[in-house]
């Protein structure tokens, strides 16, 4: 045990979207800035012009002037600018060039004296105050999308995306932290602490935990973050996995642009949720199972499981759920196991349920990946990242808060043997089975989403008019300092979870919106809080990047209530024999899960600062 706590020092030590209602003022602050240059790409998302490194556009607001340069046309413009609408407008002084005059005439305009030059009767250039000028002209390029990170500008089907070029500029103060230091070392060890107590507190059977399994885990979850974020071949790893990811959106908005035309275009009437984020779902669901299929994705979670077994020893038919949560849905996986799940003891079983509940599946990921990002390829690559470095140390931190809720007692069979279960006859069966259930999960997302957001609007009107009436409503607004000027049932969520955030190591200022983000994912889905999640960030809602990074984490994963139904269908159809510990131990899973998402972001603030 002391190893292990030497272990988890020491990995500490080491490292000691859319523009939505925008007002013409605000719009202006927020575009005012120097951008860089990242991708010009045309509708189909195709390269349309070489990049480089010092190509930008910088914005300067008080005197409306800008300074555009693309390198690989040997152009450095200069100008004036301004919004109409949802559009920058930008007006380009032409270098002076040689023309051929025929006449000149002398003027005074706003009361100075300038000297036009015509040919043919048409001005072509004028002198004033000792500069020659040339005519100006003129592009107008509408704002499909710009926050404080990135900005996406269109012309006639031309996608020119920028990023932030001047961090200091930023208004949402976006630290990623204050960087490691011994205050977010304790923190973080008193986040853990914390969280691991509450795993004790809910523990069937306190005196049985297995200690050296718990610090174990804790060092592996510790050192797959320090790994993932730090060293580069690792992160180089993710990075490339991410992009492969975000090469998926793109096969999937080819798909979907066949089926839906413009309407796939945010530029040309907004940005539909339903056409931009569902079909992911459905065709990363036909993927996997393809993949599954031909036994790509048994293989990969054989060698995770295999790691697990002999790390933390524990069977190996956990090892394979475990491991293959991390890829597939919390019914999907247990059919790698299905001819041991009768068989499962009940540690066995409650990890396979947390497993689940702590973990998401990659269809969804993508889909995360998708909104979370945008457009933006920058921002694209960095969530998938996160949520993939998510993704992995949430199968460690799923065994720790098991093992701590219902610690192994019995002997444990370490054989690995996947499960010889067949999702498709074929190819194109297998193809056609995952279509089905990603349309399946797509409709069930959608009409989650639709039927919260409408039951969230009407509690949120009665307890309006019970603020009003009791006059509750202007104390929020004075006690909160404006972050919630009503009763609603996000402020009652945000408060509710405030201490566990300030635990976990959220900045006290960010504590109740985290909090908020918490409480909707348990009461209705990981996909309500990252909807939320998406507009606090467009907003610039929090006071540290790290709040929101932290919550990244902390949403990922299906611990919900209605996750509880959807175990007992799946899994127990698997095993009928195990029906009534699925329904009795259902609370206990949803907390596990809870807590190991939890771990994760506790692990990332300390680490990030």
């Amino acid at each position: 045990m002391k190893k292990n706590l030497y272990l988890i020092g020491l990995c500490l030590v080491l490292f000691s979207n859319t523009v939505t209602a925008q007002t013409p003022g605000k719009l202006q602050n927020l575009i005012s800035i120097k951008w860089k240059t990242v991708s010009i790409t045309d509708s189909l998302g195709n390269p349309a012009g070489d990049i480089d490194e010092t190509d930008h556009l910088s914005l300067v607001d008080k005197i409306n002037t800008f300074e555009h340069q693309v390198k690989a046309e040997n152009l450095l413009l200069t100008g004036n600018w301004k919004l109409q609408g949802q559009q920058l407008k930008l007006e380009y002084d032409l270098e002076p060039d040689e023309k051929t005059i025929d006449s000149t005439v002398y003027a005074v305009i706003n009361k100075k004296p300038v000297v036009i030059f015509y040919k043919e009767g048409k001005e072509v250039a004028r002198m004033q105050e000792n500069h020659l000028l040339s005519n100006k002209y003129s592009r107008v390029y509408t704002i499909e999308k710009i926050n404080k990170d990135s900005l996406v500008l269109v012309e006639n089907g031309i996608k020119y995306s920028y990023v932030n070029d001047q961090p200091q500029a930023q208004s949402l103060v976006q630290r990623s932290g204050s960087g490691f230091s011994i205050t977010t070392l304790l923190r973080g060890l008193l986040g853990i602490l914390v969280l691991i107590f509450l795993a004790w507190v809910f523990s069937s059977n306190r005196r049985a935990v297995n200690w050296k399994v718990v610090f174990t885990g804790l060092a592996i979850q510790i050192g797959l973050a320090l790994g993932i974020l730090f060293i580069p071949f690792i992160e180089s790893v993710f990075e490339f996995v991410g992009k492969i990811f975000v090469r998926i959106l793109d096969f999937t908005k080819i798909g979907s642009t066949f089926l839906f035309g413009d309407l796939m275009d945010p530029g040309s009437i907004g940005y539909i949720f339903a056409l931009q984020i569902l079909p992911t779902i459905i065709f990363f669901s036909a993927l996997t199972s393809v993949l599954f299929y031909l036994g790509v994705i048994q293989k990969v979670v054989k060698a995770l499981a295999w790691l697990m077994t002999k790390a933390l020893k524990i069977s190996g038919a956990e090892s394979l759920s475990v491991a293959g949560n991390i890829f597939l849905g919390q019914t999907e996986s247990p059919l790698m196991i299905k001819a041991y799940l009768p068989k499962m003891n009940d540690s066995e079983m409650l990890l396979v349920m947390i497993g689940g509940m702590a973990t998401v599946a990659g269809g969804v990921l993508a889909a995360y990946i998708g909104f979370l990002g945008g457009d933006d390829p920058v921002q694209r690559i960095l969530f998938a990242k996160h949520l993939l470095t998510a993704s992995v140390m949430a199968a460690p931190g799923a065994i720790v808060i098991s093992k701590i809720l219902m610690p192994q007692t019995e002997k444990i069979d370490q054989t690995i043997a996947v499960s010889q279960e067949k999702i498709g006859r074929n190819f194109l069966d297998a193809m056609s089975n995952g279509t089905t259930e990603g349309l399946k999960l797509a409709a069930n997302v959608g009409a989650m989403l639709l039927v919260f957001f409408a039951f969230l609007a009407m509690f949120n009107f009665i307890l309006l008019k019970f603020g009003l009436w009791t006059n509750i409503n202007s104390s929020i607004a004075g006690v909160t300092d404006g972050q919630y000027d009503k009763l609603s049932l996000q402020f009652i969520l945000g408060y509710t979870f405030a201490p566990l955030m300030w635990a976990i190591g959220v900045n006290p200022q960010d504590m109740t919106i985290v909090g908020q983000l918490l409480g909707e994912k348990l009461i209705a889905s990981e996909f309500v809080g990252y909807t939320s999640l998406a507009s606090f960030k467009e907003a610039g809602a929090f006071a540290e990047q790290k709040s929101a990074i932290m919550a990244t984490y902390m949403l990922c994963g299906f611990a919900n209530f209605a996750s509880i139904g959807i175990q007992i269908g799946g899994i127990g159809g698997l095993a009928p024999n195990k029906r009534w510990f699925l329904s009795k131990y259902g609370i206990k899973a949803l907390i596990g899960g809870t807590i190991a998402s939890l771990l994760s972001a506790t692990i990332i603030g300390a680490i990030i600062g």
